[in-house]
């Protein structure tokens, strides 16, 4: 039975992986904080002949965190993983600057938790000589939008560990794939400031996601259009990117 780990099941990329992935002959282990969501989200998955283990965790505590990973390792090292689990924030409507005790949280949600279950899994799957990591960054990595600086800064470290990890895992049956997403509708996409260009549905991000996954692709990022612009956002001399930013209106 192929194992599958994904955190942040509850929020729309994740709870959308989950329904892709699901079928007979799965095992999915699905995390989220929202008790009655991932429920919902486990009944679907279930429904579509997948067997599911929920885990109500906030990843944010950090001795529950290890707790969950110590025992998810005790039954066995997942086949393929989904650090998908992460949250926004922005400078406000009065652009007043973001807060610090939501930036904390952010960071330690989108980072160092993030971090820590890669690195747990990753040397699992070193150890046994197989498997699959995926992180989730976004576009948002490829240059810091002013509105929402500590979502950029803290996807920039995904995208650059998890690029890194890939690098020493090189040659031991492990792949290491960091996915940048562009806008997918969610509760957290609504609430980002800004305008939301070539937004996608989850079910399709699903999809592309799995497809390019099951090629071991070392990089995902989606859609091409604001892809290739924001990639020209990490190339060109900063201050051109950030007169950009402002005219494409996320400048704040």
């Amino acid at each position: 039975m192929t194992e599958i780990l994904i955190t942040g099941a509850t929020g729309s990329i994740g709870a959308a992986l989950a329904s892709e992935y699901a079928q007979a002959g799965v095992h999915l282990r699905l995390q989220g904080r929202n008790a009655e969501q991932l429920r919902l989200v486990a009944d679907t998955c279930r429904s579509a002949g997948a067997r599911v283990t929920e885990s109500v965790l906030d990843l944010c505590d950090r001795q529950a965190l290890v707790r969950w990973v110590d025992g998810v390792l005790e039954a066995g090292t997942p086949d393929l993983v989904f650090a998908n689990a992460g949250m926004n924030i922005n400078t406000g409507p009065e652009l007043s600057g973001e807060s610090w005790e939501e930036t904390e949280q952010l960071l330690e949600l989108n980072v160092r938790a993030t971090f820590y279950l890669a690195h747990r899994l990753a040397k699992s799957m070193k150890q046994q000589g197989r498997g699959q990591l995926v992180l989730l960054s976004s576009l948002a990595a490829w240059f810091g939008l002013p509105v929402t600086p500590a979502y950029s800064a803290s996807k920039a470290a995904v995208k650059a560990y998890g690029e890194g990890l890939r690098g020493w895992l090189s040659g031991s049956g492990v792949t290491v794939t960091v996915v940048m997403p562009g806008y997918v509708s969610s509760a957290m996409c609504d609430a980002m400031p800004g305008p939301k260009p070539f937004l996608w549905r989850p079910e399709r991000a699903a999809r592309y996601i799995r497809s390019r996954v099951a090629r071991g692709r070392a990089r995902i990022s989606f859609p091409f259009p604001l892809n290739w612009g924001t990639w020209w956002l990490a190339v060109l001399p900063a201050g051109l990117s950030h007169r950009i930013v402002r005219l494409m209106g996320f400048g704040g």
